[in-house]
């Protein structure tokens, strides 16, 4: 497998990629995958693992950093805008349709996390994927308004765009852009706030686990009423007749929102169960990750014509 840095244009912002292409290379145009990483990821991260494994399984994938974070331009840093995560994908699309080891016929999409329901926002109004996967996949404006386990006390919601509109009303006056922490200070106060999943997101982005130095650690303000009036599982219907696989730990916490989006979605389609595997288990776990790769191998191979 061979790695090479690469960048391509979203809506007038520098995206910051990873190309992963089969080894030894091959003459014949290849299937490609686009790879999305989680809300707070960057492309060293889940999205990487998942983009190498499949490349050596003969696929070109191509992992990228979200406009706003990483090693990706845009400004303010740290915005979460779904609205341009969900252009960011169509603009990975368009880079590999320009790349001669890909076949512009057969390209697919994997969103992990975030990037599941902003993979089926992309895919629903764009007829190049041929084929929409998820692992993890959450509505993160649900996940906003409703928490991760669909539970959250509406409070919770209008008190964050309260202090979000106050940040936009300061930054008219000129003041900073307002920013908030995306996780607690310590693995306790994780537990405390959000419990398992609260825990193990601190644990993957916060120690040795799975921290990088470039992966989110704020969001702008500015990003609460962005996220919390988006709807990412809106238009699952116009997936098909294109194929879609939802992958999710049944030990998930938003394990709840890949079943609302199978409910809505159109045949072709398939809810594939990892057994004993949380959300964030399928992140870096090799024994839960393993057998998703394999699925997703399969799925792939299939719907994009072999690799």
């Amino acid at each position: 497998m061979n790695r090479t840095d690469v960048t391509f244009d979203s809506a007038g912002i520098l995206l910051a990629g990873h190309l992963y292409l089969p080894a030894p290379e091959t003459a014949a145009p290849l299937p490609a995958i686009v790879v999305g990483h989680p809300g707070t990821g960057v492309k060293e991260q889940t999205a990487g693992a998942y983009a190498a494994r499949l490349a050596e399984r003969g696929f070109a994938t191509l992992a990228f950093d979200a406009a706003y974070q990483g090693e990706s331009g845009g400004l303010p840093r740290g915005l979460e805008d779904p609205a341009h995560r969900v252009e960011d994908l169509k603009a990975a699309v368009s880079f590999l349709t320009t790349r001669p080891e890909v076949d512009p016929e057969r390209i697919g999409m994997l969103g992990i996390c975030a990037s599941g329901g902003y993979g089926i926002a992309a895919t629903a109004g764009d007829h190049r994927v041929r084929a929409l996967a998820t692992v993890s996949g959450v509505d993160v404006g649900r996940q906003f308004r409703e928490g991760a386990d669909g539970s959250q006390d509406p409070a919770v919601v209008q008190g964050m765009l309260d202090a979000s509109a106050a940040a936009r009303t300061a930054e008219a006056h000129g003041e900073p852009v307002g920013m908030f922490p995306v996780f607690p200070g310590t693995a306790e106060e994780a537990r405390t706030l959000g419990g398992r999943h609260g825990f193990e997101g601190f644990e993957y982005y916060r120690t040795e686990r799975g921290a990088h130095p470039r992966s989110a650690k704020e969001f702008t303000w500015s990003s609460v009423d962005r996220i919390a009036t988006s709807d990412q599982f809106r238009f699952v219907s116009l997936i098909a007749p294109r194929p879609l696989l939802l992958i999710q730990g049944t030990e998930a916490v938003t394990r709840h929102m890949g079943t609302l989006a199978f409910a809505d979605a159109r045949e072709p389609k398939e809810l594939h169960w990892i057994e004993g595997a949380s959300h964030v288990d399928l992140y870096d776990r090799p024994e839960y990750v393993g057998p998703a790769v394999e699925r997703l191998t399969e799925f792939f191979g299939k719907e994009l014509g072999g690799a």
